[in-house]
């Protein structure tokens, strides 16, 4: 019973379903954007250190749990077009795949290398998100379109950030699901296997929302840009970010 405890507490943490439940039902409750950004830094670290300070047998069917939801909020990405709704679903959809290096037993100082990388891409959506809300009054893709003529210095920043989140070289989660696939390929082929279609899922639901915001007829003319500075922050995080992962290949490889 400690163990099966153990794995509830951090399965809300880490999503598996229907645990995976609670944190989008929290996000769809909070408002402020500064909430939003603390929740999405914090909710898998939390359940990285619980998991990593938590002594339990690990049951089998742990693994097909993980990557059933992992699939399974990926391919509601295709449908989802509210822009926080959709970072929520791929966090739910990136964080349940921590239980892979959970299982393997991967040091704790790469867990949560894992988690930062993840989640990082997710905080920078947050605030892309918020800055539609400003702007346009919702984040919902296919309300406006022509977000690269309008506001084309925000439209770059905002492909750029998609393009981490999903997943793309020299991303960390690029690195991370490659050391997946690798690990899993000749132990459990399947996995290895459900484990490239999610990634497919992510790249499709990422080629689509960037569609249905940046591309088309411009519905607006005088919308303010990104400025500067913002560019400037932006630029920063996503630099160290590929640095970051960078580095987190040489830790796996």
């Amino acid at each position: 019973m400690p163990d099966l405890l153990s794995i509830l507490l951090i399965a809300i943490f880490l999503p598996l379903f229907p645990m995976s439940m609670v944190f989008n039902a929290l996000l769809e409750n909070i408002k402020p954007n500064g909430l939003r950004v603390l929740l999405f830094i914090l909710w898998p670290l939390i359940g990285v250190l619980i998991a990593i300070n938590s002594e339990f047998v690990i049951p089998g069917w742990l693994l097909p749990l993980a990557l059933s939801t992992s699939l399974l909020y990926a391919i509601r990405l295709l449908t989802l077009r509210e822009v926080n709704q959709w970072t929520g679903f791929l966090a739910t959809s990136t964080w349940s795949l921590l239980w892979l290096p959970v299982i393997e037993g991967n040091s704790a100082e790469l867990l949560y290398g894992f988690a930062i990388g993840m989640s990082v891409p997710l905080v920078l959506l947050v605030l892309l998100a918020a800055g539609l809300e400003r702007r346009f009054g919702a984040a919902y893709t296919g309300l406006y379109g022509g977000l690269a003529r309008t506001i084309p210095r925000y439209a770059g920043v905002l492909v750029t950030v998609v393009i981490a989140a999903v997943a793309t070289p020299l991303f960390p989660t690029f690195f991370f699901m490659l050391d997946m696939v690798v690990e899993t390929i000749s132990t459990t082929p399947s996995a290895a296997l459900v484990l490239l279609f999610i990634w497919l899922f992510w790249s499709w639901a990422g080629a689509r929302l960037i569609q249905g915001l940046i591309v088309g007829r411009a519905s607006h003319n005088k919308i303010a840009d990104m400025s500067i500075a913002s560019i400037s922050f932006y630029s920063i995080v996503l630099i160290v970010l590929m640095l970051g992962g960078i580095y987190l290949a040489g830790a796996i490889l």
